[in-house]
């Protein structure tokens, strides 16, 4: 059983949200319009984790020294910020598992490798009756696994890392939260598998939201 924290941290996507579709979308969109093969969304699936401008470095032909690199990039982000709610959900069980945490007082963030206003854009959408502070991917700020967006968002809630844990459904998040002296709670609905987790350090995973918040039940 998890143990009850004071402040939760979540990762976005493939935690909280379902949003595989929408990115493998956006991101065959960009190569069709750049005449560049498209790709799957398990190929896509390995991709993600460490923002847009590596998702377009991967998916892209020589990558970074592609001359249409650049545009390829803001190609995407306009695309996926009009697309972004096609097909993305929140992943069963997220919601009830919010409410126990807003019920009980729990201080809650979202941090993110996402676009920052896409970021801020689908928490307002999805989750603004218990989550207010969202960070994403932003110029000034070093992005997970860095501990920087962590420690914002804290800042933020007026809270400390004291007693927190970091939520997320990767290895970045796993490094992040190892970079912050925090526990992870690895989480198996999300973008990576169980086998992949436990070989880049994961020690607690869960299978659904729920256990998150079964110690406060």
């Amino acid at each position: 059983m998890i143990k009850e924290y004071s402040t939760y941290i979540f990762d976005l996507d493939g935690t909280l949200l379902s949003t595989l579709n929408d990115l493998t979308l956006s991101t065959n969109y960009t190569m069709r319009t750049f005449h560049f093969p498209e790709y799957s969304v398990d190929e896509v699936r390995n991709f993600v984790g460490n923002g847009i401008p590596k998702l377009i470095e991967r998916a892209i032909p020589n990558g970074i020294n592609n001359p249409h690199y650049t545009d390829a990039y803001q190609k995407f982000i306009e695309y996926y910020l009009e697309h972004k709610l096609d097909t993305t959900v929140p992943y069963v069980g997220i919601d009830p598992m919010l409410q126990v945490l807003k019920s009980h007082n729990k201080k809650i963030a979202i941090v993110s490798n996402k676009y920052c206003v896409a970021t801020e854009t689908l928490c307002k959408h999805f989750f603004s009756k218990y989550i207010h502070v969202a960070i994403g991917e932003s110029a000034n700020v070093r992005k997970k696994p860095a501990p920087d967006t962590v420690l914002e968002a804290v800042k933020r809630l007026n809270t400390t890392l004291d007693d927190a844990v970091y939520i997320g459904d990767s290895e970045v998040d796993i490094e992040t939260a190892k970079n912050c002296g925090i526990p992870c709670v690895s989480v198996l609905w999300g973008f990576k598998d169980k086998d992949f987790l436990i070989k880049h350090g994961a020690e607690t995973l869960i299978s659904n939201p729920m256990q998150l918040v079964e110690c406060i039940n």
